[in-house]
């Protein structure tokens, strides 16, 4: 069966809520890209702020073409679920509401899409993510290697940081967040790691994505968002133990979980023989885990450490 072909070739998805204030510059980036060959998909997650007034002007002013969806506050990753379902082009990109592209970013990445989109074992490709298109927010990408998943990208070549994930939309559409009554925030890796059981991603060593992390953002706030949201959290940890291969991974694994339930406050409850024994083996690495986010802060307002390190 062939695929659909569609109009313009790349959604540029946008969850949002209560960021008005900000969204603009995301939208001032998008108006000035050298290739229009794009939707501006915005998921407004139930904000109380201007933004649909804000979203309502841009779509008059028609300077790029944009597709707007309102749903009640869930949770970002229920946002991408809803802009996943309504997405209508092949290629899928999550760009932040305080976040935005480089000038030349959908160019880039309508010229990487042609390595990808006949190769069946690509869900798509990754490239780099920076505070500026020289300040890079990780470390390179490796050089030994064109294509590898994403979570071989960080556990086989030690790669550290932040990315970008271009997607073919097919592909997303078999992989959606779960979702768990009562709580709002599922981490992208648990999508991230079942979509590398199956699939591989081109490595584009190029920054077209700039970011900056603000006060009221996820990162920041990560350790109360776990507390907040346990369910996501072990179902992610839990996932990330079934995957494991090799002893090394399963070793990591399990420290993080036994970390995880120590922040969040839960007792460890995965019951497997195998568990028996990694448990009370990871528990010292687990402490470490723990412990080093605190020292992390403790430096940092200290002025030993930047957040970079």
């Amino acid at each position: 069966m062939c695929e659909k072909v569609y109009e313009k070739k790349l959604t540029v998805f946008t969850p949002t809520y209560n960021r008005g204030y900000i969204l603009g510059k995301c939208y001032d980036s998008l108006c000035k890209q050298t290739s229009k060959d794009f939707v501006w998909l915005i998921v407004n997650d139930g904000s109380t702020d201007n933004t649909e007034l804000l979203v309502g002007e841009w779509i008059k002013e028609k300077r790029i073409d944009i597709q707007y969806i309102k749903q009640c506050n869930a949770g970002k990753h229920v946002a991408h679920n809803t802009g996943v379902l309504a997405c209508k082009t092949e290629m899928f990109i999550c760009v932040d509401s305080d976040d935005y592209l480089t000038e030349n970013a959908v160019y880039e990445i309508l010229e990487a899409w042609e390595q990808v989109s006949s190769d069946e074992s690509l869900a798509g490709f990754i490239a780099l993510r920076g505070y500026s298109e020289k300040r890079l927010m990780s470390t390179e990408l490796p050089h030994s290697t064109k294509k590898c998943s994403i979570s071989e990208l960080y556990i086989k070549y030690g790669f550290k940081g932040e990315t970008t994930l271009v997607f073919k939309t097919r592909i997303l559409k078999e992989y959606l967040y779960p979702v768990f009554e009562g709580e709002r925030f599922v981490t992208e890796a648990v999508v991230y790691d079942q979509i590398s059981q199956k699939y591989k991603m081109l490595l584009l060593n190029k920054v077209f994505y700039l970011a900056a992390y603000l006060d009221d953002g996820y990162t920041n706030n990560i350790r109360n968002i776990h507390k907040q949201n346990k369910k996501g959290y072990l179902f992610y940890l839990i996932q990330r133990i079934r995957f494991s291969k090799t002893f090394r991974e399963k070793y990591l694994a399990y420290s993080y979980y036994l970390a995880g339930c120590i922040s969040i406050g839960k007792t460890a409850n995965y019951r497997t023989i195998e568990s028996l024994y990694m448990c009370p083996l990871c528990l010292p690495k687990a402490l470490v885990i723990y412990i080093k986010p605190f020292l992390k802060d403790l430096f940092f307002k200290a002025g030993l450490l930047g957040y970079e390190n």
